[in-house]
C-alpha cells in the first residue's frame, strides 16, 4: 500500500472511517450503473484542457481562490495525489459557488461541453486519489449532503463549531451557501467538509443519496443548451437543470471504471519514484535586531510526503505552549515560519529548522543576535557589581554622542499611608538634546521593572518623569529608581518609600496582612500565601481570615471558619474553570483588620489546562474538530496511583501530591482520598462526595500532634481502583518552627533624621521572610514600625528619625510560622549625621543620585543601604565609566544631613565604596558595643597627624582623553586610617609646567585614579596627597612627565598595587591587581618575578614558570634575614606585559609575636578560624578575606571581634567554603595570617564538629554477634570506657527487653565490654537488636539488623554448632578427611580425631566397600592416616572414615572425582616433578641419553623436551619415553647441531617444573669412542659357535668337529694343542672353507690324541681363542686284554 504523510499515519481513523464496509457496497451499485456510459468519460478526457481554462476563467469571475487554482493547475507530475484532489476539489468548489459563477454557465454548448469534460476528468482525478489513499469516492459522499467542498490555505479560518455537530437539514435554495461548520479531511491540504451527521446508518443513507445525484449530474441528460442569449429567468431554471444533468453525468462516467482505476494506479505506483526525502528550497537567514524587536525566520521545504518542520533553539525544541505569546510557528504552502515576538538579549542563540518525513531528516540553521543599549541592564544582572558604562552613547540613528544626564527636584524619601496617592518625580535634564533620539524612561521597585497598571500609573512630559501610585498599600513599599537611558549610557536616581498601615476601623485592630500570592492553583483548591503586618494593635495576632471572590462578582466568601496562623492556606470549593481573587484579614483580640490587597486573579484549572489555553496550536489542524469512528472502548479500571508524598503538612491541613496511573483507559480520572491514624488499618476516605479531579489535594479536619498515613485510589466510569502506597507517617504540627530572635543589634549614625541598623540572622532560620525593624525614642516606651514590608538582609536605614533624639532599636524576623521574639534592644545612639560628613577641610560634595557620577553600582533592593560617607568603587574609578560632576560645591555641609541629597547613598549599598572598606564596614559592624573597634570610637583623633606624601606615581592606562594614575601609600599614615587621596595635574608645554589643577574633588580611597577631560598629545605631571581625619597631607613631588596618548600596544599594562603580606622567614604572600590596560585581547596570566634587593638588574628571575590565573601569589624558598624585592607582569596572547612598579624592600623574618590563624571546634560543634593581636591600635580593624578577595557574601559566616581577637565562624562548613582564609589587621606594621581549608581539612573539621556536638561513648567494636560452643548466640559491644553510672538498654524491634531466662545480659564497667547471650534463636528472634548506651551526657548506641538470609544464616549456624557440641561428646573427628602427599609422592589419605579411648574403632570405605587394613591404628597424636603408595586413576572414589564406639560414631568422607581427583593427581605430579634428579648424560654406541629419575612416574604428568629454547619435535632419531621411574631423551647418531642446552620440562597441571643441563663435545668424544669400540666388537674374529667344552671319545673311533668363525676381514685360523701348535697331518685333518667353516678331524683316535685343542681365530679386529678338551678312552674289555697281553 503507498505509504502515508505523517499526519495520515497518527489518524489513521479517518481512514477507517471513510472505508466503511456498508457505504462501499453502496458504492458499488452504482459502479455497476456506470459502466454503461464509458464513452462519456472518454469525451470529457478529451475536453480536460479548456475545462480547466473555462474553470479557472470562471473562478476568477466568481470570487478569490486565484491562488488555489494555480496551485492546483502548477502541481508537478510526481505529486499525482496532490494534484489529482486539487483539480477535483476545484471542480466542486465550482459547482457548489453556482450562485457566483453565472458567467461561466452562459457560455456556448462547446463551452458547457468542455466544462462537463472538465468535471469528468476531475471525478477522475478524484477517484485516482481516492484510490492513492484508500478513500475512494466515498470519502467525499462520507460527510457530504448538498454541501460545498472548499479549498483553503492551512492558515485561514478554523472551524468555531464543536465537535460532531448534529445533521443540519438544508432547504434547496440554500445548498450553495457555505455553512460556517466543517471538518478537515487530511490529505496534506486543508480541507473542510460541512453537514457531518450523527449517527452512522444517517451518514450511509446521505452519502448514497450524494452518489446518486452526483451520477445523475454526470449524465447530462434532460440538458438543453441554446446560443440564444437568455434572459435572467431562464438562465436561473437553466442553471438548475444543467446542474442536475450535468453531475448525473459526470458521476456515471466517474464511477464506471472506479475498481480498474484503482488497480491500474497500483500497478503503475512506485513509491521510490513518488516519494523523496525532504529539501529545502528556501533557507532562513540570520538575523541581528535590537532589543524589543520582532524577528521572522522563513524557510521553505519540499517533499513527500509533506514533510513535518520543527523548529528548534540551540537543539531543544521550541515549545510554543511553555513561552505564550512569545513564538509564533506557522506553515503556509510549503512556507514556513518562526517569529519571535519582543526579542530579549536571552533569544541570542542559534535556531533551526528540521524537516523530516518517511524518507529522512534534514536540518537548516541560522543564528540570531539580539543587541541591546548598554543601559538596559538585565534585571538578573543588577547584583553584578563593577559594570562599567561610558559616556560615549550609540544612538539609533548611526551616530556617537556623549550625554550628560542630571536630575533637578529631585524626589525625596517618601512618607504615605495605606489608601493615599502617592507621587514621585524628577526633572531630567540631558546635554545635548537631540530630539530625535528620545531617552528611555523607566522605573524600578526593588530592582524589579515596574509596568503601567491599576494601581501604578507613570507619566513623561519630555522634561519631567514621575510616578503616580493611586492606591498606595505597603507592598508598594521599597526602593524606587529612576532610570534615565540614552542609547548606550544611562543614570539612575533613587529614593525609599515608606508607606505606613491605614488607621484601623476597629481601636487595636492589627494591620492588614500583605503580598498575598497564589502559589499552587489546580481544579480542587488553590494554596495563598501572604506576609504578617508589622503592626499587631498592642495585642498577639490569633490567625487570619482568607476571603475570595470569583472575578467579575464582587460577592466576597469566608473560607475559613477558624483562623489559621500559618501565612499559607488551601482553598478549597472551587468551581472548575473559574477565576478567583483572594484577600486576606488578621484578627486579634480587639478585632478584624482591614483586608489586605486583592492578589492577582488565578483560574480554578490544572498547570496543564491553562497552559494548554494560553497557546497556540502547535499544527495547523490543532483546534479542528476530529471525528474518528473507532469502537467505544471497553471500560478499563485504572491503576493505582504512583510517587504519592505529603508535600506540606502544617497543624491545621496536609497536602498531597501524587501522579496519575499508567494504567488508566480513554476516559478521565477522578481521585478518593483515604486516611487513617498510622499503627492502624482502619482507612477511612476523606472526600466521600466529590471525587478529587487534581493529582493534588489538601486534607484538613486532622487532630493536631497524630500521625496519619495516607493513599489515594482512582476511578472512572468502570470502577474505583486498587489504593496506592501508603505514605510514611506524618505527624500533624507545623513542619516550620517561628524563627528565633536576631542578634547583635547594632546602630550607626547615618544622617541627621536616619540610623543604619545592623544584626545578626536568627540561628537555624528557615524560609525566612525578612525582618520588621522598630525604632522608641529612649525612655518614652512607645514603639514605631520603621518598615512595613519585610526586609531581606541584615542592614537597614530607619528613617523619619527626629535630629538630636537618642533612639533605640529591636529587630524581629519573619517566616510562614510567624513573627519571632524581639530582639534585645540596641544601645541608645544619637540621631545626627555620621562622624565628619565624610568631609575634609570644609568641603561639602554635592551628592547626586549616582554618587556625583563617579561609578555604576548595585543597588540592593531590600533597604540595606550604605551611610552617606563619600566612598567610591575602584572599579569604575579604573575603568572611568561615568562622568564627573565639576560644579562648585556649596561650603556649608549643612545640607549632608537632608535626605533629599544624601538618599541614593543611603539607598545603595556597597555602591561605590573600595573592596577593603566594604568588607571593613561590613566587619566593624558586627562588633559588640563597647569594643575596640565600634565604629562609634572612630572619633578619637588624639595624637593623630596628616599622612606622609604618596610616592612612585605611575600611569597605568593612558587613552586619548584620560590617563590612569597609580602610587604608593605614604609611609606615615598619621596613627589613623587614609581616609582617601586627592590628585592634581598641570600641563608641561616645551619643558615649562602650567598651573596646578585638581582633578578629584571627592576624595579616592583607592591607589588608581583616571582623570579625565586631558588634551591628547598633551604632557602632564602630576601629585597626590593623601587624607585621614586629622586632614590632608602634604603633596608628593611632581611625576615625571606623563603624554597623553593612546597606547597601541598589543601586550597588557602592568599590574598595580602590588604588595606582600604575611611575611614569615621562608615564604611571604604577594598580592596584586589586575592592569588597568589589558592590551589588543584578555589577559591570560601572570609571572612574578623575584630578586635581592641589592642585587643588580639581570638577576631578576621569575618565580612561575607557568602564568598564573590568579592574583596572589605564596612564594617560599626564602633565606631568613635577606631583603627581597618583587614585580608582576601580565601576560595575553600577544605577549608578557611591562612590569609593575617593584614592590618595597621586604625581609624575610618571622618577627617576635607573630601569630598564626588559629583552627578551632567548641563544644557545640561550631567551626571557627580564630585571629590574635596584640599589636592593635584604637583604629586597627581586623579584615577578613577569602582567597584573598573580600568576603562580601556573609551568609555562610559570622565574623564577631572583641578587643584584640576576631573569629570567622562558618555556620554549616561545605565544599562553597573551601578556600584560602586570610586575616589582615589594619594600622599595624603588616600584622596578617592565613589558614588554608581545603577538602580534606573540611573533611576533619566536620568530623570533629559532630564529635563536639553530639558526645558518644567511643565504642571499640560494634555490636557484633557470634555463636558460643554449645551454639548459644551471643551478642556484644565495647566502649573504650564506662564510669560506674553508666547504663545499657536492650532494645529488639523497637521495644525494650529485660533479663530473664531466655536473655542473660551482662555489663562490664571495668573492661566496657556490654553482651547478651541467648540459648537459642527462634523464628520470632527474626528482627533488629539494639544496644544503647548512655553515660552522662554521652550517648551511643548500635545495632544489628538480623533479617532474611543474615538471620537464616545465623540460626542455621547456631543450630549446627549445638549439634556439633553433642557430636563432640562421643568420639568425633577435629579436622575431616582430608589429604596430602608425601615426599615419597605417595597419598596419605588423614583425619583428626578426639575423644579417643581404647574401645574407639575405625574403619576406612573406599566406594561403600570396606578397606582392609593390615595393623590397628594407634590414634596417635590424635592422627588417622591411610596410604595409597603410587597413586593413579584407579584410586579415584569416595573415601569414608567411621569412628565408633559405645558413646556414639561419627563419620567423615572424601570424595576424590572429577576436579576433587584432578587437584589431588597436580599435588602428586607436583611432589614427582619435584623429585626429579638433575639431567644426566648417557653416551652409548647408539647415540646419547639424557635422563632423570623420579620417585615413580604417572601419566598425569606430562614431559616436554626443549633444545635451545625450542621445543623438540620428536622422530626415530630423538626419542623419549619412560622406563620405569628413568624419563629420558634418546639421540641417535647425534651430529655437532644437537650440542646445545636442553631443559625437560615437568607440567604438573599448574606449575613446570625444569631440569637442564648442557650436551657439549666430551659426551659427543665418548658416543664416537663407543662407537667405534662397537665396530671392533663388531668385525673382530670370533668363533660363532659349534665346539664343545670337552669331548670323551673310545679309541679307535673317529673324530670330526666343527665350528663357524666370523670376522671382516675373513680371520685367520690356527690350532693349538696343549699351547702348542698344532698342523694338520695324516691321521688328524683341519680344514677352513668359505672363510668361515671350520672342521677337525681325526681318523682314529688314539690315547695320544687326547688334549687340549684350541683353536685360534684372528684378524685386525682381535684375536679370539675356543678351547675343547678331547679325552680319549679304552674300553674295560680292551683295557683288560691290553693288560692281559702286556702281562
Amino acid at each position: 500500500m503507498m505509504s502515508l504523510p505523517f499526519y495520515q499515519r497518527h489518524h489513521e481513523h479517518y481512514d477507517r472511517a471513510y472505508r466503511h464496509k456498508a457505504l462501499s457496497s453502496t458504492v458499488s451499485q452504482y459502479q455497476k450503473e456506470a459502466k454503461s456510459k464509458s464513452a462519456v468519460y472518454a469525451q470529457g478526457s478529451a475536453a480536460y484542457a479548456r475545462g480547466s481554462a473555462t474553470y479557472r476563467h470562471s473562478s476568477a469571475a466568481g470570487f478569490s481562490l486565484d491562488s488555489s487554482a494555480a496551485y492546483s493547475h502548477g502541481s508537478s507530475a510526481h505529486d499525482l495525489e496532490s494534484a489529482a484532489y486539487s483539480y477535483g476539489s476545484t471542480a466542486y468548489d465550482h459547482s457548489a459557488a453556482q450562485s457566483k459563477r453565472s458567467a461561466a454557465y452562459s457560455l456556448d454548448s462547446e463551452s458547457l461541453s468542455t466544462s462537463s469534460a472538465a468535471y469528468s476528468h476531475a471525478s477522475e482525478s478524484i477517484n485516482k486519489l481516492a484510490a492513492a489513499y484508500r478513500l475512494g469516492s466515498e470519502a467525499y459522499s462520507f460527510g457530504l449532503k448538498n454541501s460545498n467542498l472548499m479549498i483553503e490555505d492551512q492558515s485561514y479560518k478554523m472551524s468555531p463549531k464543536a465537535k460532531r455537530a448534529k445533521q443540519s437539514l438544508i432547504s434547496e435554495d440554500k445548498e450553495n451557501k457555505a455553512l460556517d461548520y466543517s471538518v478537515p479531511i487530511f490529505t496534506g491540504r486543508e480541507v473542510n467538509m460541512s453537514g457531518i451527521t450523527d449517527t452512522e446508518e444517517e451518514r450511509i443513507k446521505e452519502s448514497a443519496a450524494y452518489v446518486a445525484k452526483r451520477n445523475l449530474f454526470a449524465t447530462g441528460e434532460g440538458v438543453s443548451v441554446s446560443k440564444v442569449a437568455k434572459t435572467s429567468e431562464e438562465e436561473h431554471h437553466e442553471k438548475k437543470s444543467r446542474k442536475v444533468a450535468i453531475r448525473e453525468s459526470a458521476e456515471r462516467v466517474a464511477m464506471k471504471k472506479t475498481l480498474e482505476e484503482t488497480q491500474a494506479f497500483h500497478r503503475k505506483l512506485n513509491q521510490d519514484k513518488l516519494l523523496h526525502a525532504p529539501e529545502f528550497i528556501i533557507e532562513p537567514r540570520s538575523h541581528t535586531i535590537w532589543e524589543k524587536e520582532n524577528v521572522r525566520f522563513n524557510c521553505s521545504v519540499a517533499g513527500w510526503p509533506e514533510p513535518r518542520v520543527t523548529w528548534y533553539k540551540n537543539n531543544v525544541p521550541i515549545d510554543v505552549q511553555a513561552h505564550p505569546g512569545k513564538y509564533i510557528i506557522q506553515s503556509r504552502y510549503g512556507l514556513h515560519s518562526l517569529e519571535i515576538t519582543e526579542c530579549e538579549f536571552d533569544d541570542t542563540a542559534q535556531y533551526h529548522a528540521s524537516a523530516m518525513n518517511v524518507k529522512g531528516e534534514v536540518s537548516v540553521y541560522a543564528s540570531l543576535v539580539v543587541k541591546r543599549y548598554k543601559g538596559d541592564i538585565d534585571a538578573s544582572l543588577l547584583n553584578a557589581r563593577n559594570l562599567s558604562l561610558s559616556p560615549f552613547a550609540v544612538t539609533p540613528h548611526g551616530y556617537a554622542s556623549r550625554f550628560e544626564i542630571s536630575f533637578v527636584d529631585k524626589f525625596d524619601v517618601a512618607f504615605g499611608r495605606e489608601g493615599e496617592t502617592m507621587s514621585l518625580g524628577c526633572t531630567v535634564v540631558i546635554n545635548p538634546d537631540i530630539k530625535r533620539f528620545k531617552p528611555d524612561i523607566e522605573w524600578y521597585r526593588n530592582g524589579v521593572l515596574i509596568t503601567p497598571s491599576k494601581w501604578v500609573q507613570m507619566q513623561w512630559s519630555g522634561e519631567r518623569a514621575s510616578l503616580t501610585l493611586t492606591h498606595a498599600n505597603k507592598e508598594d513599599e521599597g526602593l524606587y529608581t529612576l532610570r534615565v537611558a540614552m542609547g548606550e549610557y544611562y543614570e539612575e536616581y533613587s529614593g525609599y518609600v515608606f508607606v505606613r498601615d491605614a488607621d484601623a476601623e476597629i481601636p487595636g485592630a492589627p494591620g492588614a496582612p500583605l503580598d498575598v500570592q497564589c502559589l499552587d492553583a489546580n481544579k480542587d483548591y488553590v494554596i495563598v500565601s501572604w506576609k504578617q503586618p508589622a503592626v499587631d494593635g498592642g495585642n498577639p495576632i490569633l490567625g487570619y481570615f482568607i476571603d475570595r471572590c470569583e472575578v467579575g462578582t464582587s460577592h466576597w466568601t469566608q473560607c475559613n471558619e477558624n483562623p489559621v496562623k500559618f501565612a499559607r492556606f488551601p482553598v478549597t470549593g472551587l468551581i472548575e474553570g473559574r477565576s478567583y481573587i483572594f484577600r486576606v484579614r488578621a484578627v486579634n483580640k480587639a478585632g478584624v483588620s482591614l483586608p489586605s490587597r486583592v492578589s492577582e486573579p488565578v483560574a480554578a484549572l490544572d498547570p496543564a489546562d491553562r497552559a494548554r489555553l494560553r497557546s497556540h496550536p502547535s499544527a495547523p489542524w490543532t483546534g479542528q474538530i476530529i471525528v474518528t469512528e473507532e469502537e467505544p472502548a471497553e471500560g478499563v479500571v485504572p491503576g493505582p496511583p504512583t510517587d504519592l508524598q505529603v508535600i506540606e503538612a502544617t497543624k491545621n491541613y496536609v497536602v498531597l501530591s501524587w501522579k496519575p496511573p499508567g494504567q488508566r483507559g480513554h476516559e478521565g480520572i477522578m481521585y478518593f482520598v483515604e486516611k487513617c491514624v498510622a499503627g492502624t488499618e482502619d482507612w477511612q476516605r476523606v472526600n466521600t462526595e466529590i471525587p478529587v479531579k487534581s493529582p493534588r489535594f489538601a486534607v484538613f479536619d486532622l487532630s493536631e500532634g497524630k500521625s496519619y498515613c495516607f493513599r489515594v485510589r482512582c476511578c472512572n466510569s468502570a470502577g474505583i481502583g486498587e489504593p496506592s502506597e501508603a505514605t510514611e507517617a506524618t505527624v500533624v504540627d507545623d513542619k516550620l518552627d517561628i524563627p528565633k530572635a536576631p542578634g547583635r543589634i547594632m546602630p550607626t549614625r547615618n544622617t541627621d533624621t536616619s540610623v543604619v541598623v545592623t544584626w545578626t540572622e536568627p540561628p537555624d532560620a528557615k524560609e525566612l521572610v525578612g525582618y520588621y525593624i522598630e525604632s522608641s525614642v529612649e525612655g518614652s516606651g512607645r514603639w514605631e514600625p520603621c518598615n512595613n514590608n519585610p526586609v531581606k538582609g541584615t542592614r537597614f536605614v530607619c528613617h523619619g528619625l527626629s535630629t538630636g533624639e537618642k533612639y533605640i532599636f529591636r529587630v524581629r524576623a519573619v517566616n510562614a510560622a510567624g513573627l519571632s521574639e524581639f530582639s534585645q534592644e540596641s544601645e541608645p545612639i544619637e540621631v545626627k549625621a555620621a562622624i565628619g560628613g565624610g568631609l575634609l577641610h570644609g568641603v561639602c560634595p554635592e551628592l547626586s543620585g549616582k554618587a556625583a557620577g563617579l561609578t555604576d553600582r548595585t543597588t540592593s533592593w531590600e533597604g540595606m543601604h550604605e551611610a552617606s560617607q563619600p566612598i567610591f568603587d575602584t572599579d569604575a574609578l579604573l575603568k572611568c565609566n561615568a562622568k564627573f560632576n565639576r560644579k562648585t560645591l556649596p561650603s556649608s555641609c549643612g545640607k549632608l544631613g537632608r535626605a533629599g541629597d544624601s538618599n541614593t547613598r543611603e539607598m545603595v549599598k556597597d555602591a561605590v565604596t573600595s573592596a577593603p572598606q566594604k568588607v571593613a564596614a561590613k566587619q566593624a559592624s558586627k562588633s559588640r558595643p563597647g569594643d575596640l573597634l565600634t565604629v562609634e570610637k572612630v572619633t578619637r583623633k588624639k595624637d593623630t597627624a596628616a599622612p606622609s606624601p604618596p610616592y612612585d606615581i605611575v600611569v597605568l592606562e593612558s587613552v586619548r582623553d584620560s590617563m590612569v594614575l597609580g602610587w604608593k601609600q605614604p609611609e606615615a599614615i598619621g596613627g589613623t586610617e587614609i581616609t582617601g587621596y586627592y590628585v592634581n595635574y598641570r600641563e608641561v608645554v616645551d619643558g615649562v609646567p602650567g598651573k596646578w589643577k585638581e582633578a578629584n574633588i571627592k576624595a579616592v580611597t583607592e591607589r588608581a585614579y583616571r582623570i579625565q577631560n586631558l588634551k591628547e598629545n598633551m604632557v602632564y605631571q602630576f601629585q597626590v596627597a593623601a587624607a585621614n581625619l586629622a586632614g590632608v597631607g602634604a603633596p608628593s613631588k611632581p611625576s615625571k612627565p606623563f603624554k597623553c596618548e593612546e597606547w597601541t600596544i598589543a601586550v597588557p599594562g602592568p599590574p598595580h598595587d602590588v604588595k606582600c603580606t604575611e611575611v614569615r622567614k621562608d615564604s611571604l604572600v604577594l598580592l596584586w591587581k589586575e592592569p588597568v590596560y589589558s592590551g589588543r585581547s584578555p589577559i591570560v596570566g601572570y609571572y612574578v618575578d623575584m630578586k635581592e634587593t641589592e642585587a643588580k638588574e639581570e638577576c631578576w628571575r621569575s618565580v612561575n614558570e607557568k602564568p598564573l590565573q590568579k592574583k596572589y601569589l605564596k612564594i617560599g624558598g626564602l633565606t631568613q634575614g635577606v631583603s627581597y624585592v618583587f614585580r608582576v607582569r601580565a601576560t595575553n596572547q600577544a605577549g608578557v606585559g611591562k612590569p609593575s612598579d617593584v614592590t618595597d624592600a621586604v625581609i624575610a623574618e618571622t618577627r617576635p609575636g607573630t601569630k598564626e590563624v588559629v583552627v578551632d571546634v567548641d563544644d557545640n560543634g561550631v567551626i571557627s578560624l580564630n585571629f590574635e593581636c596584640d599589636q592593635m591600635s584604637p583604629d586597627s580593624k581586623f579584615i577578613w578575606s577569602k582567597n584573598y578577595e573580600p568576603i562580601e557574601d556573609d551568609s555562610r559566616l559570622n565574623i564577631d571581634t572583641k578587643g584584640g581577637k576576631s573569629k570567622l565562624s562558618f555556620k554549616d562548613l561545605g565544599e562553597d567554603d573551601l578556600g584560602i582564609y586570610s586575616c589582615i589587621v589594619t594600622d599595624t606594621d603588616g600584622v596578617s595570617s592565613s589558614y588554608t581549608i581545603d577538602e580534606e581539612e573540611m573533611k576533619r573539621l566536620l568530623a570533629l564538629s559532630h564529635e563536639h556536638q553530639f558526645p558518644t561513648v567511643p565504642l571499640i567494636s560494634e555490636l557484633a554477634v557470634e555463636i558460643l560452643e554449645k551454639g548459644e548466640v551471643r551478642f556484644w559491644l565495647q566502649a573504650e570506657k564506662l564510669s560506674g553510672n553508666a547504663k545499657a538498654n536492650f532494645v529488639f524491634n523497637d521495644k525494650e527487653i529485660f533479663n530473664g531466662e531466655k536473655y542473660k545480659m551482662k555489663v562490664d564497667h571495668n573492661t566496657g565490654l556490654v553482651e547478651m547471650i541467648m540459648d537459642k534463636l527462634e523464628e520470632k528472634d527474626e528482627g533488629t537488636y539494639t544496644f544503647q548506651l548512655q553515660d552522662g551526657k554521652a550517648t551511643s548506641q548500635s545495632s544489628l539488623v538480623l533479617i532474611g538470609d543474615v538471620f537464616k544464616k545465623l540460626r542455621d549456624e547456631a543450630d549446627f554448632q549445638r549439634k556439633e557440641w553433642h557430636r563432640k561428646q562421643g568420639p568425633h573427628f577435629v579436622d575431616k578427611l582430608g589429604w596430602e602427599v608425601t615426599d615419597e609422592c605417595n597419598v596419605m589419605l588423614k583425619c583428626k580425631v578426639a575423644n579417643i579411648k581404647k574401645e574407639t574403632h575405625i574403619v576406612w570405605y573406599k566406594d561403600d566397600r570396606e578397606i582392609m587394613v593390615d595393623e590397628e591404628h594407634d590414634f596417635k597424636d590424635g592422627v588417622c592416616t591411610l596410604l595409597i603408595s603410587e597413586f593413579s586413576k584407579k584410586d579415584a572414589g569416595t573415601y569414608e572414615v567411621i569412628l565408633k564406639d559405645d558413646r556414639g560414631k561419627d563419620s567423615s568422607e572424601l570424595k576424590l572425582k572429577d576436579t576433587a581427583f584432578a587437584d589431588l593427581m597436580n599435588e602428586v605430579c607436583r611432589k614427582i616433578a619435584l623429585s626429579a634428579t638433575d639431567l644426566k648424560i648417557q653416551s652409548t654406541a647408539e647415540g646419547i641419553r639424557l635422563y632423570s629419575y623420579v620417585t615413580y612416574y604417572v601419566e598425569d604428568l606430562r614431559v616436554g623436551w626443549v633444545h635451545n629454547d625450542t621445543q623438540i619435535k620428536f622422530t626415530d632419531r630423538m626419542r623419549t619415553g619412560v622406563t620405569g621411574e628413568q624419563i629420558w631423551l634418546q639421540i641417535n647418531e647425534p651430529t655437532p647441531q644437537d650440542k646445545g642446552r636442553y631443559i625437560m620440562e615437568l607440567f604438573d597441571g599448574n606449575t613446570t617444573h625444569k631440569k637442564t643441563v648442557d650436551l657439549s663435545g666430551q659426551a659427543f668424544a665418548e658416543f664416537e669412542r663407543l662407537k667405534q669400540a662397537a665396530i671392533a666388537e663388531k668385525n673382530r674374529a670370533r668363533v660363532l659357535g659349534g665346539l664343545p667344552d670337552v669331548v670323551t671319545i673310545q679309541e679307535g673311533k673317529a673324530l670330526n668337529l666343527s665350528c663357524t668363525v666370523w670376522g671382516d676381514p675373513t680371520p685367520e685360523v690356527s690350532w693349538l694343542k696343549n699351547e702348542k701348535s698344532f698342523v694338520s697331518d695324516a691321521n688328524c685333518i683341519l680344514k677352513f672353507e668359505s672363510g668361515k667353516n671350520v672342521s677337525f678331524s681325526i681318523s682314529t683316535v688314539s690315547t695320544q690324541d687326547s688334549g687340549k685343542y684350541s683353536i685360534v681365530v684372528k684378524n685386525k679386529y682381535g684375536t679370539e681363542t675356543s678351547d675343547v678338551t678331547v679325552s680319549v678312552y679304552i674300553p674295560e674289555e680292551e683295557r683288560e686284554s691290553e693288560q692281559e697281553k702286556k702281562q
